[in-house]
């Protein structure tokens, strides 16, 4: 008798992404508190029986979603470390994957941007482990450009951190129609992070001869409530 475990694995996780796909737009439309299962059943035209042979909670298929992207992420980003490309290239090669991929997955970027509270306990901690992996291998770039690179005394963490807030934000602006297309897009922020918004500086001075700190209020600028 001939052996169909793997068609049946096959149909299982074919199931499961048409399951988190749908899930995902439902998710980013009407946010995870906003979406019941039923609105999922609907979608993927299962019934509720059939829905939870797949997972047992919301939460737990908000979690699917989140480390199926984080998943994907992170093994892209192994081989753009292990390309034996320059340090510069690499860094390049990780934004075109961060910004390509969810330009392309806009609800699972949505979901991912909002909903990074949601998850509790064990769901949490998965999907912690996941974006702690992730953030390291970014700054484990940067360290790498540091060490090959004459770069200036920058936190790598600091630096890592900046550039995926400029990445992780664009879904609250970008519109195709009037902003760039991912390869200008991308060329665009790799700039602004490695070279800054200024141009080389017309009285001589480098960035590092400006003291900032020189010219900044003190933290009593930001006080709300005084006397509080």
């Amino acid at each position: 008798m001939p052996n169909d475990s793997g068609s049946s694995t096959t149909h299982h996780d074919e199931k499961l992404q048409q399951i988190l796909e749908h899930s995902a737009r439902i998710f980013a439309e009407k946010g995870f508190d906003g979406t019941s299962i039923r609105e999922i059943s609907r979608a993927t035209g299962m019934s509720l029986a059939g829905l939870y042979y797949y997972f047992r909670t919301k939460e737990e298929l908000l979690c699917l979603i989140q480390e199926r992207c984080l998943v994907t992420l992170l093994e892209n980003g192994r081989k753009i470390r292990e390309s034996g490309k320059k340090p510069r290239q690499k860094i390049a090669l990780f934004v075109h994957n961060h910004l390509g991929f969810f330009l392309h997955n806009m609800n699972e970027m949505k979901v991912m941007s909002r909903e990074d509270t949601a998850l509790t306990a064990d769901y949490e901690k998965r999907i912690l482990d996941l974006k702690r992996r992730y953030l390291k291998a970014l700054v484990d770039l940067v360290e790498e450009l540091q060490r090959q690179e004459q770069t200036r005394d920058l936190n790598a963490r600091v630096a890592a951190l900046a550039l995926f807030g400029m990445m992780n934000w664009i879904y609250t602006w970008y519109n195709p129609k009037r902003d760039p297309a991912l390869r200008s897009l991308i060329e665009q922020m790799l700039r602004i992070f490695f070279f800054g918004v200024l141009s080389d500086d017309r009285d001589g001075q480098g960035v590092e001869d400006h003291p900032f700190s020189s010219f900044l209020p003190g933290d009593k600028s930001f006080v709300l409530w005084p006397g509080s």
